[in-house]
């Protein structure tokens, strides 16, 4: 297109069924596109509907969303998607993932589309709403549709840009014809008047969808002030297509001016395709294009002017210089009908006026040139006109901003006449452009305001230094990080440094607290250290550094040693202590003094602000300072802090203890054993107060320890007095006590027995006992805390301690006198002792341990003076009155009076301590206390059934009847006879019979129950006419003894007969519950007993008739509802009136198949039933009856039954909703026929007439019909019958539904008509509506049964078939040249190639093949090519190699072409490939090479390309007969560093020139002399003397003197001898001179050394200093003579031996 100039680009953005789009989904109903931004497609994949959004930016990753709304559309610009699902709409914002808005309509919407970003239009069948996303807000109704689109379908909404003018587009289908018409209705909301606008298009329905459009327009017209709304839409009509545009909202005009008025152009409608295309103008070619094909150059001016286009710049160029050198105006204008009135001064003026204006207008600024300046400055100005420069200036003003040179040529005559005010009221209006000669140009005049075009213009260095020279340093940092500037700051602060230091570091924090700005905070330090500003360097590096990161451990380390170093006598300026003050803690601030710098660094060390500074060295400077709490703290050697510890006068105590929290634990017990050591009295307090801070740390047996070492008992009592409360380690408290107790402190150790409870208590009573301390308190206390009362009392009694016995009994603990008086009475203690103590704390003991305590020793009588008095005082507990009860019990002293008075004794207790003494005791104590379980089992032991009998009727408690009840329990035989003779009969209470009879129930005990009611109910007894007793034995009866049910029936009358009955039934008592039911009159429970219980139909119907109960007639007729009994069932319901059952009536009448008998009942149903299903069942029975007369009568009849469903839900059979289907389906076409006629249903009627042989009055229903499926049907019956040209007409309508195509296939196929499918789908090739799926399907129709027909299908419609179908046709078909050309076109490239090397015969050509395979993805597929091609076409395999030489993996290749033993085939390739010097490829071509015996190619090859194995190649030519071969073997030794292997080679060949380069280059001796040896042994002279010269390095001087002076040959080693003798010498000098300037140095340091030692002491010193000075002499003697022993050594060294050499004999 860009060849041809057109003024419009075409592209494609993407093919929608190439990023995975069913060509099926891509139409009006599922695909929609609001803006170029999103497209939104509906798709439904294996019945899962979801919503496919492609992104216009990246087109080729749709996203697929899983939503099931029945349309979507997307918001033009952002991703907001709109949902619609019936009348409910949604809104969803995708990126936020929630909902915005939703609404539900009352009316479906027909279309809807976003007609901006924040707003929806909804179009339903009445009206139009607009529905906002802004708010809360509902649709709002903006007009009604007009009648003319009342049954349009809607494809199109439109408003203008103010939402001011709507319209509304729509279709139809014209009535008589097949054409779509398009209607439209206009709408202004201003004036509420709707327009209808309506065309017509010859078009098929098919293609409508882009056949009609229309949009809104807001331009401002030529002559017009303000914008006109146009409107502009496009119709088809029979001649052409048209495009309309109309002025529906005029603007304001000048007066004159002519209206906009009415336009129209053809147009072109593209075919449809699944394409997105994008079409725009072509700004560079639409005026050439108007000024060259259109020759309409007026028009192309003003096009080019109203939007800024290139193309007329020479129409312009002309113009201007026309009107520049006319003379007058009139060139330029129109011709006048009357003669001008202007003057010449007018026309000058004019004319210069017209042609700025015109270079002011010019596009894209052409004409807006310095020329075009220059040529307004040498115009002449008019007399009392302003001149045309300013003239020009004027337009441009007007026009709009002027250019960088406009501005500047503008400003100079401004600035020249002083008028900066215009200047700035320009530049404020942004009307000139600021550049950087702007800014200079007004600097001149104004500062401030060449500042401000400095700033327009971003010219940075030009506004720092502005900002610089007003000293506005605050807004440097501003600006660079508003416009993204980086500069000097280094260079910068040092310019501001220099003239106010503080500006200075005010501008430093800022840069350093600015974010993205590259700070180098040393430079910063270092521009204040050079000008002597170290309170400016202190202030901004304590601010920069507050971060404390690692990596500004060396400005930490600086900013201390500033601090540190500094004189103390150097004033600090007020400002330092001010800036160090606002940095540190107040609390240190005061100590900061202006005088002593090093106190700055020690507050920001207490403060502790850095962490990363060289800390050795710091603390190294602090001891320097004075500041030892300082040194100390950064001290790691432990000997440097215990050294500095000992300077406690220097050290706050505090600190010192603070200090030991950072040491580690060996350190930190090293320095407090130090402390002790050496002076223990004073650094005793430091040392317990670190022990306490740092207890846990340093652990407390350590401490404990060293304590212990130094045996400070004093030290380890305060220490562990401190701690004791913090932890709970054994020892420590035990060592506390210990402590307490070696220094005396009774009370400590009293407390912390008594209150303590983290010692060991057997340790700790151990101890005590050792330590006999004169009060047993502590002793005490640790015994009754920890329960050891038996030893304590064991040590008190045998030491002769009763006093303390008594003290701990009676003031102490009396809780504890059981305890003791045991322990006493098992020492032998007399008992009056016991008596007495136990006596004296009286109510105080505990009288169940001490009863316990003495009853375990046998002397409870012993207590019962004690038992006595404890009673006589009221007490009530339960161990006092056991005790008091055992005794009398034993004293036999009226025991059953004792037993029944008191009240207070434990029953359980007392009755164990009787069993063994007396058994009726102990039932007396157990009945007392209700022991259920203890007298169960004592009167079970000893016989007392009467008694137990007795009880349990008394106790009427169910869960003790269950346990002496069960069958577990021998004794219940017993129990019964005694409950049933005994307890019963005496009882006179119903409650007890009751809970007894719920006994034996819950007991399953039947027949004793049966006995226990029998002589109860029947035995005229009190409870003979209880009711529930009467139920509970017919019931019992009825479970255990069944024979006497009927009996017990016949005899008693109070009992629940229904309920009974009912129970009855249940038990299979038929008879008896039938006998019941009567006896009670409840007929329909006998009918039900006699029809489902008994079973007799017969005595069912006797006792029908005998009762004549229409209840009994329905039970009857339900009872025989079978297929065998429907007629007696029917005739039962009829005389019951019976309506409700009758689906089941129809269902058993239908399956009994009854017809007639239904008739008449359903005829009975419809007098008192109006149902759908009544009726529809009766239609059905006239039809199945063959009563056709009858049916089609009242079918005609008005009725509600069910002919055929409209709607048929899911999985509902149409048994049960449609008598027409019923009957189809049945095979009943005439009935059928009938009914499908009645309710016009053409496409069922289509399929009746098909199955009555009708075909063409089929066709003819199912064109009436239209549906897929109709057609479907009467196809596949004229193909069964053989009518192909009834089918074909079928079948065109079938094909355009790509999802039917296979189906209607399948159906000719089957049968065999292929000839006549292939007419159809060739026929379908024309259709308007042909798609891809037609096409395809073609194509495979060809592939199997005309095949000739199939390569010019393909070459045809490749692009649009569904070429994976295609392509496994062909590959089924073996159609290899046609499946070659599909993978080629489908950019298939790898399939292509392996399929052609499958079937080369049918598909391989060698060019296409060769254009192929430079287009693989798949490598593997090169080198199956290789072995092809070996195989196939060996001849043009350096062809093939060559097209894949840049992919290949040149090494397998190789590795390929060996194993085929074709190498020498592909030398030329082998060629090629050499330059990337691969080792692999190398090797085979100098293998080949070799072969070919071509050494020079050889020889080149080794030098330049050396990347192969040496060794190899050098061994395969030194084997090679010809000389030239193994001269490269020898070389290629040499380069391998084979030495000798090269040197013998050479030496073989006598090449001996190359045997002695390759002996010198390999800088080996040895290989040196053997090679001079051999040569003269060869008598070769010469070669030795060049050897001698070639080799000098490597050879002995020795060695060369021996063979030359044996040899006679001194002549031909003489040159070298002298070399050597040469070299020698100068070395020996080098050495020399080196000594010498060794010597001179060593005396100059010693001088230096004598000078500078002090000569303060006495002689003693001076002595010492003669012993040292006559020691140096000596030592520098001994020195001087070690050097001249080395000399000598190098000497001798270098001269030569020969006493190897001289052995001969």
């Amino acid at each position: 297109m860009a060849a041809q100039g057109l003024p419009i680009k075409f592209q494609e953005l993407v093919q929608l069924t190439n990023v995975g789009i069913n060509p099926q989904f891509i139409s009006f109903a599922s695909l929609t596109m609001e803006s170029e931004k999103y497209i939104c497609v509906r798709e439904e994949v294996n019945g899962q509907v979801q919503v496919v959004i492609i992104d216009m930016a990246t087109p080729t990753e749709p996203q697929r969303r899983p939503i099931t709304a029945e349309s979507a559309i997307m918001n033009p610009v952002s991703k907001v998607i709109a949902l619609k699902a019936n009348n409910y709409l949604q809104i969803f914002n995708m990126e936020m993932k929630s909902k915005m808005k939703s609404h539900q309509l009352t009316e479906p919407v027909v279309y809807w589309k976003w007609i901006s970003p924040s707003t929806v239009a909804l179009v339903t069948g009445n009206a139009v709403y607009h529905w906002s996303m802004e708010g809360q807000s509902e649709p709002v109704k903006m007009f009604d549709r007009h009648a003319t689109l009342n049954d349009t379908q809607i494809i199109n909404y439109k408003t203008s840009a103010k939402e001011n003018w709507m319209v509304l587009v729509g279709i139809k289908s014209e009535p008589g014809t097949n054409r779509i018409i398009g209607a439209m209705q206009l709408y202004s909301k201003e004036k509420n008047v709707s327009q209808p606008i309506e065309g017509a298009s010859p078009s098929l329905a098919s293609s409508y969808r882009a056949r009609h459009a229309a949009a809104f327009h807001e331009m401002k017209c030529d002559g017009a002030t303000s914008d006109s709304t146009l409107f502009t839409f496009a119709a088809k009509t029979a001649a052409a297509a048209k495009l309309h545009v109309i002025e529906v909202a005029p603007g304001a005009r000048e007066p004159g001016a002519a209206p906009f008025g009415k336009k129209n152009a053809d147009i072109y409608f593209p075919p449809e395709a699944a394409q997105v295309l994008c079409v725009t103008v072509d700004e560079a070619n639409i005026v050439p294009y108007i000024c060259k094909q259109l020759n309409n150059y007026p028009l192309a001016l003003k096009l080019a002017v109203r939007n800024n286009l290139p193309g007329a710049e020479q129409l312009f160029g002309q113009q201007f210089n026309q009107l520049m050198n006319a003379q007058d105006y009139k060139g330029a204008q129109q011709p006048r009908t009357h003669p001008p009135t202007h003057t010449p001064t007018h026309r000058h003026r004019r004319r210069h006026t017209r042609a700025a204006k015109l270079a002011a207008d010019s596009p894209q600024q052409v004409l807006r040139t310095p020329e075009t300046i220059q040529r307004f400055q040498a115009a002449p100005a008019a007399p009392g006109q302003p001149s045309p420069i300013l003239t020009y200036f004027g337009m441009l003003l007007e026009k709009g901003k002027l250019n960088a040179m406009e501005s500047v040529e503008l400003a100079r005559p401004v600035i020249q006449q002083g008028k900066q005010a215009l200047l700035q009221k320009w530049i404020s209006e942004e009307k000139l452009e600021c550049t950087e000669e702007l800014g200079d140009m007004i600097k001149m005049v104004d500062a401030q305001l060449a500042l401000s075009v400095y700033l327009r213009a971003t010219a940075n260095q030009k506004v720092i230094q502005s900002f610089v020279e007003t000293q506005q340093f605050d807004k440097i940092m501003v600006y660079c990080q508003k416009v993204g500037y980086t500069a000097d700051w280094g260079l910068l602060l040092t310019n501001i440094v220099r003239v106010n230091p503080q500006g200075a570091l005010d501008f430093a924090q800022k840069l350093a607290a600015a974010d993205g700005v590259s700070l180098d905070y040393g430079v910063v330090a270092d521009v204040f250290m050079q000008h002597n500003c170290l309170q400016q360097a202190t202030s901004f590096l304590l601010d920069v550094l507050k971060g404390d990161k690692p990596e500004e451990g060396p400005l930490q380390t600086r900013l201390l040693e500033m601090n540190l170093m500094a004189a103390p006598q150097a004033r600090r300026p007020a400002i330092a202590e001010a800036g160090v003050r606002r940095r540190l803690s107040p609390r240190l601030s005061p100590r900061l003094s202006p005088a002593s710098a090093p106190q700055v660094a020690d507050a920001i060390m207490a403060n502790e602000m850095f962490h990363h500074y060289d800390r050795p060295r710091i603390a190294m400077l602090c001891e320097k300072a004075g500041l030892a709490a300082r040194a100390l703290e950064h001290y790691d050697n432990v000997e440097d802090m215990k050294r500095a510890m000992m300077r406690t006068e220097l050290i706050p105590p505090e600190f010192l203890v603070k200090f030991f929290g950072t040491l580690s634990v060996e350190n930190a017990i090293e320095c407090l054993n130090h402390l002790l050591r050496t002076n223990m009295r004073q650094n005793l307090q430091t040392v317990i107060q670190v022990a306490r801070e740092y207890s846990e740390q340093l652990g407390p047996d350590k401490l404990i320890e060293m304590f212990a070492t130094y045996n400070s008992w004093e030290g380890l009592f305060y220490y562990l007095g401190a701690i004791l409360t913090q932890t709970e380690d054994k020892e420590v408290h035990f060592k506390y006590i210990e402590a307490a107790a070696k220094v005396g402190n009774l009370q400590e150790v009293e407390r912390v027995t008594r209150e303590d409870t983290h010692f060991d208590p057997e340790r700790v009573r151990d101890f005590l006992k050792e330590a006999r301390l004169p009060d047993q308190r502590p002793l005490i206390n640790v015994c009754d805390r920890y329960d050891m009362v038996e030893d304590l009392t064991h040590f008190l009694y045998s030491n002769n301690m009763s006093k303390y016995i008594e003290l701990y009994v009676q003031k102490v603990n009396p809780m504890k006198a059981p305890q003791v008086a045991g322990a006493l009475l098992d020492a032998d203690c007399s008992e009056d002792f016991v008596r007495a103590l136990i006596l004296s704390v009286r109510a105080m003991a505990p009288a169940e341990q001490l009863v316990e305590e003495v009853e375990k020793r046998n002397r409870l009588k012993l207590l019962q003076p004690w038992l006595e008095a404890r009673v006589n005082e009221g007490v009530q507990e339960a161990p006092v009155h056991n005790a008091l009860m055992k005794i009398y019990i034993d004293m036999n002293n009226r025991p059953e009076e004792y037993l029944a008075q008191n009240n207070y004794y434990d029953s359980k207790v007392v009755g164990a301590y009787c069993e063994k003494r007396d058994p009726h005791l102990a039932f007396l104590c157990y009945k007392r206390g209700s022991c259920d379980a203890e007298l169960i089992d004592v009167t079970n032991r000893h016989g007392l059934f009467k008694q137990q009998a007795r009880y349990l009727v008394e106790r009427q408690d169910l869960e003790l009847w269950a346990t002496v009840l069960t069958e577990e329990n021998e004794h219940r035989r017993q129990l019964v006879d005694a409950v049933v003779q005994v307890a019963l009969p005496e009882t006179k209470n119903p409650d007890v019979v009751s809970t007894t009879v719920k006994a034996f129930m819950t007991a399953d005990l039947p027949n004793e129950l049966i006995e226990l009611l029998e002589k109860i109910v029947l035995q005229n007894s009190e409870f003979s006419d209880n009711r529930n007793l009467q139920n509970l034995l017919i019931l019992t009866a009825i479970k255990a003894d069944k024979t006497r049910v009927m009996d017990y029936i016949n005899r008693l009358t109070n009992f629940d007969m229904p309920d009974i009955a009912n129970i009855a039934v249940g038990s299979e008592l038929y008879e008896e519950a039938l006998v019941i039911f009567k006896k009670a009159e409840l007929h329909r429970e006998a009918a039900k007993v006699l029809i489902d219980y008994i079973a007799s139909i017969e005595r069912a119907t006797e006792f029908a008739d005998k009762v004549d109960d229409p209840e009994v007639w329905t039970m009857l007729g339900k009872a025989q509802m079978t297929p065998e009994g429907i007629v007696a069932a029917i005739d039962a319901f009829i005389k019951a009136g019976e309506t409700s059952e009758y689906m089941t009536v129809i269902s058993v009448a239908e399956q009994a198949n009854e017809p007639a008998k239904l008739v008449e009942y359903l005829q009975m149903c419809r007098k008192k039933v109006k149902e759908a299903h009544i009726d529809t069942s009766l239609i059905y029975a006239y039809a199945k009856a063959e009563m056709h007369p009858e049916l089609e009568e009242f079918i005609s009849a008005p009725n509600v039954g069910r002919i055929q469903a409209r709607h048929r839900p899911a999985g509902t059979s149409h048994t049960r909703l449609d008598v027409a289907e019923r009957c189809y389906a049945e095979e009943m076409y005439v009935p059928a026929k009938l009914m499908f006629t009645s309710i016009s249903n053409f496409a069922r009627l289509a399929t009746c007439l098909v199955r009555l042989g009708e075909f063409q009055a089929s066709v003819d229903a199912a064109r009436k019909a239209n549906s897929t499926r109709t057609w479907k049907e009467v196809n596949a019956s004229c193909v069964e019958a053989g009518e192909f040209r009834l089918a074909q007409i079928c079948a065109l309508h079938i094909i355009v539904n790509p999802d039917e195509v296979d189906e209607l296939v399948g159906v000719y196929e089957v049968k065999g008509h292929f000839e006549e499918i292939i007419a159809v789908m060739e026929a379908g090739l024309g259709l308007e509506r042909a798609h891809m799926g037609i096409f395809t399907e073609l194509g495979v129709l060809y592939s199997k049964y005309k095949e000739e027909k199939l390569m010019e299908h393909v070459k045809l419609f490749w692009s649009r078939v569904n070429i994976r179908k295609m392509l496994k046709a062909c590959e089924e078909n073996a159609q290899w040249e046609e499946l070659v050309f599909l993978h080629l076109h489908h950019d298939e490239f790898d399939n292509a190639a392996l399929a052609m090397i499958a079937h080369p015969t049918e598909a391989w050509e060698h060019l296409k093949f060769k254009d192929t395979i430079a287009k693989l993805t798949n490598t593997e597929i090169f080198y199956k090519a290789i072995t092809f091609y070996l195989d196939y076409s060996p001849l043009e395999i350096n062809s093939l190699l060559e097209a894949m030489a840049s992919r290949v993996d040149h090494v397998r290749v190789i590795s390929q072409m060996k194993r085929a033993g074709h190498l020498p085939l592909v030398k030329p390739y082998l060629l090629t490939t050499q330059p990337a010097n691969i080792k692999e490829v190398n090797d085979a071509l100098y293998a080949l090479y070799v072969e070919d015996e071509d050494h020079e190619a050889l020889a080149k090859g080794v030098v330049t390309f050396d990347n192969f194995d040496q060794v190899e190649m050098a061994q395969m030519c030194e084997k090679h007969s010809l000389l030239q071969f193994r001269r490269i073997g020898a070389m290629l030794y040499k380069r391998a560093k084979k030495w000798s292997k090269s040197v013998e080679l050479s030496k073989k060949d006598k090449v001996w020139d190359e045997a002695i380069e390759t002996t010198a280059e390999s800088g080996d001796s040895a290989i040196a002399e053997e090679l001079i040896n051999f040569f003269v042994e060869q008598k070769l002279n010469t070669c030795f003397a060049a050897a001698l010269y070639t080799c000098y390095a490597q050879l002995r001087p020795d060695v060369v003197m021996e063979l030359a002076w044996r040899n006679n040959l001194n002549d031909f080693a003489m040159p070298f001898m002298v070399q050597t003798m040469r070299e020698i010498t100068n070395k020996l000098d080098t050495l020399v001179e080196k000594e010498r300037k060794k010597e001179e140095a060593a005396a100059e340091e010693k001088k230096k050394a004598e000078r500078g030692r002090p000569q303060r002491d006495g002689g003693v010193r001076r002595g010492h200093g003669r012993r040292h000075g006559r020691r140096d002499a000596a030592a520098n003697g001994r020195v001087r003579r070690r050097r001249r022993l080395r000399v000598l050594m190098c000497t001798e060294a270098l001269r030569p031996s020969s006493s190897t050499h001289f052995a001969g004999p």
